[in-house]
């Protein structure tokens, strides 16, 4: 299977407790798939362990083939895997579009400015506030701006925690039109929600995460 991600019997503990326990899952390459649980489920850690964002012990945590247990956090931006947190991590003082380049920047990507032009392609919303300082923003096009500066780095796979919560349906449904859309520019996505409302006509598969165990469906 050509798979954009691998996890093979993943294990997460905090202070000796156990938060994900022998969690394993794949992400076909190009497809979107849905991480389903409540809060506290364990959604985030799976996330920020994927990143190697936090300790963890797995078989295999591999993307494209490649191991990414090898690589650090600035290496998987350069290999095209980026994450959005859930609470958005934006700083308040800089501009929208000062956010948006924080992972070039951070990374030495070359192509910083064509990829901010292909980000506002597709969010020319974000074009439109992006001399707005980040604390001028609602909550909603907070969320179109992290989405945007996880798309500056992220063009292989991206981890979207929870990108609705908090936001105004006119904004959630702009977040799932642009989520929806990257499926053409052939991503591949793991959209996290505690329930499917706006990720069941998104997602190709279902993984469901509870106290830690995920299960397929």
């Amino acid at each position: 299977m050509n798979a954009a991600l691998e996890v093979r019997s993943l294990d997460v503990a905090i202070e000796r407790i156990p938060i994900l326990r022998e969690v394993s899952l794949d992400v076909p390459a190009g497809s979107m798939v849905g991480l389903i649980g409540r809060n506290g489920a364990g959604k985030t850690t799976l996330m920020r362990s994927i990143m190697g964002l936090m300790p963890f012990s797995a078989r295999r945590m591999a993307a494209a083939g490649e191991d990414l247990q090898r690589l650090s956090a600035h290496e998987l931006a350069r290999r095209g895997i980026s994450y959005m947190p859930e609470d958005r991590r934006l700083i308040p003082a800089l501009t929208v579009e000062e956010n948006i380049l924080l992972p070039a920047w951070a990374n030495g990507l070359a192509d910083a400015a064509s990829r901010l032009r292909w980000i506002y392609e597709r969010m020319p919303e974000v074009r439109e506030f992006r001399d707005r300082r980040a604390l001028q923003l609602s909550g909603g096009q907070q969320k179109l701006v992290a989405l945007a500066r996880a798309l500056m780095p992220g063009r292989k796979l991206l981890l979207l925690d929870e990108p609705f919560e908090g936001v105004a349906p006119v904004l959630s449904r702009r977040l799932t039109e642009v989520i929806g859309s990257l499926r053409q520019e052939g991503m591949s996505v793991i959209l996290s929600e505690s329930d499917d409302t706006h990720s069941a006509d998104l997602v190709d598969h279902v993984f469901r995460i509870e106290r830690g165990v995920v299960t397929a469906g």
